[in-house]
């Protein structure tokens, strides 16, 4: 059992300000739940076998679920995965922000980062208190979302502390997260540019800056699994009502018990998803979900909606 507060066997709360704090644990091999403007990321120092073996302990995740490795600035990213002219340019459209991309390895990295293939996750975080850390630490962090694996991603501190207080050293507190889900992922350097999962920022934008569309698929990328994001309940898309015993997740023009967006806005429907999906399975009941529109953000709604519904093992 992993205990990380001797004292008192629970995870330690920081707040804004507390940035060296929080560095200080990681650099002594902790495990620091972070905010980005996605989710709360659980970080490990990328360089560090043993803490990011921890992070895999401490979330019960799969062993070949590689992980994105997250650097305080462009060059940074780039010093682990090496970038070609695409990559550079979905950089500086779209960095610091929510934007992944999968690139060929250039420095070693331990092999649980990777899951033991020559490529590599890279983002650069929107979020000032994850750059402070990156910063006050000196180094990349790898850092998966902070949730047991499987289940909803944390928005809030209060959501990291639900499924790992005990688990980790601590959580540094920046609010809620600004986006509210998880960055898409484009895999470059071998072949077509390809979307391995969508997410923050829609494809259509990633298409018009590479000026071509993307491959869909055919790489394995982090938070792949075909059930993920998964409330106890089960979960039925695409319901204009719910039936006996569900709680009802509105969009638009369908009411619900919460609803993500009443005026159908899909960015405010993408910053309230995980949120209103831990609050309705608080109650362990089935849940139904509206029907979301299946373009812009709305794809990478209806991605993490689809894996939440997806059977589990």
């Amino acid at each position: 059992m992993i205990q990380p507060n001797a004292a008192s066997g629970r995870t330690l709360r920081l707040s804004q300000g507390q940035a060296p704090e929080a560095a200080a644990i990681l650099g002594r091999g902790g495990l620091v739940a972070i905010p980005t403007e996605t989710v709360y990321g659980l970080a490990a120092r990328a360089g560090d076998p043993v803490a990011v073996a921890r992070v895999f302990e401490a979330k019960d995740r799969p062993r070949f679920n590689p992980l994105i490795v997250h650097a305080a600035s462009v060059e940074a990213a780039f010093a682990l995965g090496m970038a070609g002219e695409e990559a550079r340019c979905l950089a500086a459209a779209f960095w610091p922000g929510p934007l992944t991309l999968v690139l060929p390895l250039a420095a070693p990295l331990p092999h649980l980062v990777t899951a033991g293939s020559r490529r590599v996750a890279v983002r650069v975080p929107a979020h000032p208190l994850a750059l402070e850390v990156l910063a006050a630490l000196g180094e990349p962090v790898a850092a998966p979302s902070a949730n047991p694996s499987g289940r909803i991603s944390p928005t809030t501190a209060e959501h990291v502390l639900a499924g790992l207080d005990g688990r980790i050293e601590a959580v540094i507190d920046g609010g809620p997260c600004a986006v509210g889900l998880e960055s898409a992922i484009v895999g470059l350097g071998d072949g077509p540019p390809r979307l391995l999962r969508p997410g923050g920022v829609p494809s259509e934008a990633i298409e018009a800056v590479l000026g071509r569309t993307l491959a869909r698929g055919g790489e394995v990328a982090p938070g792949g699994q075909a059930s993920h994001y998964a409330p106890r309940g089960a979960v039925r898309l695409d319901a204009t009502g719910p039936r006996p015993g569900e709680r009802m997740l509105g969009f638009g023009a369908v009411p619900g018990e919460l609803t993500l967006s009443a005026s159908g806005d899909l960015r405010e429907a993408a910053g309230a998803l995980f949120a209103a999906l831990h609050a309705l399975d608080a109650t362990g009941d089935p849940i139904a979900v509206a029907p979301i529109p299946d373009e812009g953000l709305g794809r990478a709604i209806r991605d993490r909606l689809a894996r939440a519904a997806a059977p589990r093992d």
